[in-house]
């Protein structure tokens, strides 16, 4: 998992689309939701490209975890439609939908005293009936999920005893033991330290390019979203600013526009990618 990985090759952007080709199986139009009485994204049109890794960066607040809940399901439109493969997201069973996207929100919760594997399993209700016990398949499942994040010699232990970066691995198996196509991480890097960071990316790469998932998350570290994202999208005060692969979206410009961020924008001398050089958030000549 921590082999060096070369560029990802820019991934199918929605716009580059044919006419008649079919729309990405997730995508939404006309999008508006909030909290209370407040909007926090209004009118958003967004097309997940499939077989992809896509990222939605922007600033604190912009509305990039309330877009990704909206995607999944867990906050209805007050307008405008989400679809997944053609259907209203929000007319569609729950277990259906849990047997094709999967989510990873930001801090969840388990049980007090459960365990490390009986949380993974957790990820396969919704392939089992009331009444079914585990199958082969299902703890077939759990194996291989608990061995993807390294956290096999951790099954026996309670959630609550790990610490946090543990913990976010162990919450990203229960993710791949859902065995879904498409995967919403809400920062599946969250608590985690430079090194499991990129070993968790790499996993991602990793399902994407050779188990063909469709990867939507949300990061913060716009230098790892740069290196490991066929596409960006980038967010501000709930509205899309800019779409499109890494080299075109990342540019000082940009960084400027979307975050107050005074930097350089060069080519990664490794893998390619642009690569961010915060200057800060003043004017650099004001800071010499």
């Amino acid at each position: 998992m921590n082999d060096i990985h070369p560029p990802r090759p820019d991934g199918p952007r929605p716009d580059d689309a044919r006419p008649d080709s079919p729309a990405p199986r997730l995508h939404a139009e006309g999008l508006t939701v909030g909290y209370d009485d407040r909007d926090i994204i209004s009118g958003l049109d967004i097309a997940v490209p499939d077989s992809a890794i896509t990222t939605i960066i922007g600033p604190n607040g912009c509305g990039k975890s309330t877009l990704l809940r909206a995607l999944a399901r867990l906050l209805p439109p007050r307008a405008g439609t989400v679809y997944l493969d053609g259907e209203d997201i929000n007319h569609m069973r729950p277990k259906v939908v849990a047997r094709t996207l999967g989510l990873l929100p930001q801090n969840p919760v388990a049980p007090g005293g459960l365990t490390v594997a009986d949380l993974v399993a957790r990820g396969r209700h919704p392939h089992q009936r009331w009444y079914q016990q585990a199958s082969a398949a299902d703890e077939a499942a759990v194996a291989r999920a608990l061995e993807q994040t390294q956290t096999t010699d951790l099954a026996d232990r309670p959630v609550d005893a790990l610490s946090g970066g543990q913990r976010q691995r162990v919450w990203i198996a229960l993710t791949l033991a859902q065995e879904t196509d498409l995967l919403l991480l809400d920062e599946p890097t969250t608590y985690l330290d430079l090194a499991h960071s990129v070993e968790i990316l790499d996993l991602v790469h990793e399902l994407c390019k050779d188990h063909g998932k469709t990867v939507v998350m949300v990061l913060h570290d716009l230098n790892l979203a740069a290196r490991y994202s066929d596409s960006l999208f980038v967010m501000r005060s709930g509205e899309l600013v800019e779409h499109g692969s890494p080299s075109e979206v990342i540019t000082a410009d940009l960084l400027q526009r979307a975050f107050g961020l005074q930097s350089v924008v060069m080519a990664d001398p490794v893998f390619g990618a642009p690569m961010i050089v915060p200057l800060g958030t003043r004017d650099p000549e004001l800071m010499a």
